[in-house]
């Protein structure tokens, strides 16, 4: 995999609690200088980043029910519906962690087929936080998500502890089939590890270190 390849496969964020709108202006201008394809930031933000991206063909994505996922699904349908009104095309939501766990398989299938409702066609990705889950639950998850109609299955946040690994990518991959999106995020952290995770079955990577990465030096960088 070329430069070139991993680029097009790099979701660029800046989901830092504390980045300012001076901090967004820089990003957006890192991402149109180096050439990535979709950035994400927090719904706040999708405006302005939406402002300097549009004219370069650069897709502003954005975090739904960040960064726990225990919101209730008609807020994370609000949330949903006011960023793609403010730009954004690309959406990655996370699932309902405490639903999963407490084996209401269909309460955290509504929540995602309504998110995937009201984003209307656009790509959908569904953050399941593997490092918080049983190899019981990434199954589960992973036929949810397939089955609510949803894009891809991603990670993690990057802020709950954990990241992609191998293991995980090639098991959500095993489960999805050859097909379906596999979005790794959190812990990739070189060049090397994400040609690694791509060989594992990753079709999307998802980090805030792209500029490291695809120099060949070591991002600090998580989600």
């Amino acid at each position: 995999m070329n430069r070139e390849q991993l680029i097009e496969m790099i979701d660029f964020t800046l989901l830092r609690p504390t980045a300012t709108k001076d901090d967004i202006t820089d990003f957006c201008n890192t991402t149109i200088e180096h050439g990535f394809k979709t950035v994400f930031v927090n719904p706040y933000y999708v405006p302005h980043a939406y402002s300097m991206l549009t004219e370069h063909n650069i897709k502003v994505g954005v975090p739904i029910g960040f960064s726990l996922g225990g919101a209730t699904t008609k807020t994370k349908v609000a949330e949903t519906e006011e960023s793609i009104k403010n730009g954004a095309e690309e959406i990655d939501m996370l699932i309902n962690l405490g639903a999963l766990k407490s084996g209401d398989f269909d309460a955290v299938e509504l929540d995602i087929r309504e998110v995937v409702k009201a984003s209307d066609g656009l790509t959908t990705k569904v953050i399941i936080e593997t490092a918080l889950l049983t190899e019981d639950e990434k199954k589960a998850a992973c036929k949810i998500i397939q089955s609510a109609g949803a894009d891809f299955v991603k990670t993690a946040t990057g802020f709950n502890g954990g990241g992609a690994t191998m293991e995980d990518v090639r098991l959500l991959r095993s489960i999805t089939g050859p097909d379906f999106g596999v979005k790794a995020s959190g812990g990739i952290r070189t060049y090397e590890d994400a040609v690694n995770i791509v060989g594992a079955g990753a079709n999307r990577i998802g980090t805030s270190g792209a500029v490291a990465l695809i120099s060949g030096e070591k991002s600090s960088g998580d989600y």
